[in-house]
């Protein structure tokens, strides 16, 4: 918790997360000055005027600088067991990941819908902007009927009015193409990015999002958890 994320015009610290990172991490007193940001919004410092067991009290309030940009990138991901999504969720926040597109596919399994920690998108998104010192949070949809997502709203994410906004890859273990040698023949980064949950893509995935745009790219011969090839993945486009 690098930062501490506050509604508009808020001056008390009232979240017990929060108030327990000031007081028991932070070791923040009165006087003290804290990193903070308006959601949605700048980002700035305020001082802490005080402290009791429940609530943070802020004055000199300043918010003169604006959150980092997103990463020109939609994700699409293959729904994870839920444990997994919650650290994914957090770790795209953090990265800058401008939309996350959350799909069903042929290895996710019924039970991860029904979780209760989809109820808790938010929370994990906040995280993760806190984490980044970040205020905008990322766009996030679920679709849970693969092919018709593909079919019919798929092809409209690649384009920007009716020109051509970029490429799109799809990770994939056995794909005969790598992502070095991906990279290395475009002159800009992908705008989307397809990523399996355990046990990968099956062939008709791969096949059907291939057909409407997809690059099928491998990150080597090792197979590798999601959470890895996210971060591996993403490491490429904050080289900017």
């Amino acid at each position: 918790m690098n930062c501490i994320l506050l509604p508009k015009n808020a001056k008390i610290i009232s979240d017990p997360q929060q108030v327990t990172h000031i007081k028991k991490v932070l070791k923040s007193k009165v006087g003290d000055s804290l990193t903070i940001g308006e959601i949605g919004g700048n980002i700035g410092k305020a001082t802490i005027a005080g402290i009791n067991n429940n609530e943070v009290l802020l004055s000199d309030i300043t918010l003169d600088k604006k959150p980092p940009a997103k990463l020109d990138l939609t994700v699409i991901l293959a729904l994870p067991r839920p444990k997994v999504l919650r650290r994914l969720i957090m770790d795209m926040t953090s990265l800058g990941v401008n939309k996350l597109i959350i799909v069903n596919s042929y290895r996710s399994q019924k039970s991860y819908w029904q979780s209760p920690l989809l109820d808790r998108i938010d929370e994990f998104v906040f995280e993760g902007l806190q984490q980044a010192i970040d205020t905008v949070t990322p766009v996030i949809e679920f679709k849970k009927r693969f092919k018709p997502f593909v079919e019919d709203e798929f092809p409209e994410l690649l384009k920007e009015g009716r020109k051509m906004q970029g490429n799109a890859v799809i990770a994939h273990p056995y794909a005969s193409q790598s992502w070095k040698t991906y990279l290395d023949s475009k002159e800009c980064m992908p705008k989307v990015l397809c990523i399996g949950a355990e046990g990968g893509w099956i062939d008709y995935e791969v096949d059907l999002l291939c057909k409407h745009g997809c690059t099928s790219v491998s990150l080597g011969q090792r197979i590798l958890r999601t959470e890895t090839v996210v971060n591996v993945l993403l490491g490429h486009w904050l080289k900017g």
